[in-house]
């Protein structure tokens, strides 16, 4: 059972209480803290067993009163079990660090890390999986590895936010240190939890609220008028127009080319039938371009004449020909 250095505590059924038993002729720094699954358990269950791993060790007899483990070996036992044996091949994730994880072959257990900025994915054994962070938990394994900052990028790899945090729809994606700007569609704010485009109430960033981005407030109504989520018109621009969520949360959204948000009818509209907003497109569009929107040429319907059939010829059938006999 050596092949490392180890730390167990063993239920001293009866007591209640617990012993500490260590291995002494094993060097510490062969030590492996790895999240490996049980043959036969749940897949989140750790192996093996610290009574199983140490069950040669504890000694057979034994009459001394249990001492307390320190409260630094407590908490370590609490998430990971110390071992250095490998259930099966395989890649495993390590109990601590999130971007660090084990290979698994033929019994021998091989250190491995993710680059800079991705996390390993310890759902199916069979992978060797780095991901992005924002698809993984590592709420139980937070360390990382010492970050390789660059020009924009915090770490190599992954989606990170403007260095300005009053630039709330311009995020880096980072590539081996490398990285390419993006700007979320107009009204959008990058989330940092999700490493998306979202609302601004969703990525909830400071600075960068409804309120800071639209420059716009929900006008104050009752709960009940609140909740059909009314429209309101935006106010410098004709194409545009607010919804806001519940009452109290603006979103904007837009009509399509050529029409305008009608403030009476809470609906899109042909700007030219909105008298505040007839004029909107003059110097975008021409009125022959504007026609052509509001009137899109019918598609003619199609004949519904005998087309030619697509059926191949039937072949003559294989065999001797019957002969007709001669008519008397």
């Amino acid at each position: 059972m050596c092949g490392i250095t180890f730390e167990i505590y063993h239920e001293l059924c009866g007591e209640g209480k617990h012993r500490e038993e260590t291995c002494t002729n094993l060097r510490s720094d062969s030590m492996v803290r790895a999240r490996f699954p049980t043959r036969t358990g749940p897949a989140w269950e750790l192996w093996p067993k610290p009574s199983l791993l140490a069950s040669s060790a504890l000694p057979k007899t034994s009459k001394r009163k249990a001492a307390s483990p320190p409260a630094r070996a407590q908490e370590a036992d609490r998430d990971a079990e110390i071992t250095n044996s490998c259930p099966d091949d395989g890649f495993f994730a390590d109990a601590e660090q999130c971007d660090k994880y084990y290979e698994c072959r033929n019994g021998e257990i091989i250190e491995k890390l993710c680059p800079d900025g991705m996390v390993f994915n310890d759902y199916n054994p069979d992978d060797e999986k780095c991901d992005l962070p924002f698809n993984l938990d590592c709420s139980q394994r937070p360390k990382l590895q010492e970050p390789k900052p660059t020009l924009h990028c915090p770490r190599m790899n992954g989606y990170f936010s403007h260095e300005d945090p009053k630039e709330c729809g311009i995020f880096y994606y980072c590539v081996d240190g490398k990285f390419n700007m993006i700007t979320c569609p107009d009204g959008l704010v990058y989330n940092e939890r999700t490493g998306i485009c979202t609302w601004a109430d969703e990525a909830k960033k400071k600075g960068c609220g409804a309120a800071d981005v639209f420059k716009f407030d929900c006008p104050a109504v009752n709960e009940t008028f609140g909740l059909t989520h009314p429209r309101y018109a935006d106010p410098d621009d004709c194409q545009f127009f607010y919804v806001c969520i519940n009452g109290n949360t603006p979103r904007r959204s837009g009509c399509k080319l050529g029409q305008a948000f009608d403030d009476v009818s809470k609906k899109c509209e042909w700007a030219r039938k909105v008298p505040e907003c007839a004029d909107w497109y003059k110097g975008q569009l021409t009125d022959a371009e504007l026609d052509a929107l509001e009137n899109p040429p019918t598609q003619k319907p199609k004949t519904s004449g005998s087309q030619p059939s697509r059926r191949k010829p039937q072949r003559p059938h294989k065999g001797k020909a019957v002969e007709e006999e001669p008519s008397q």
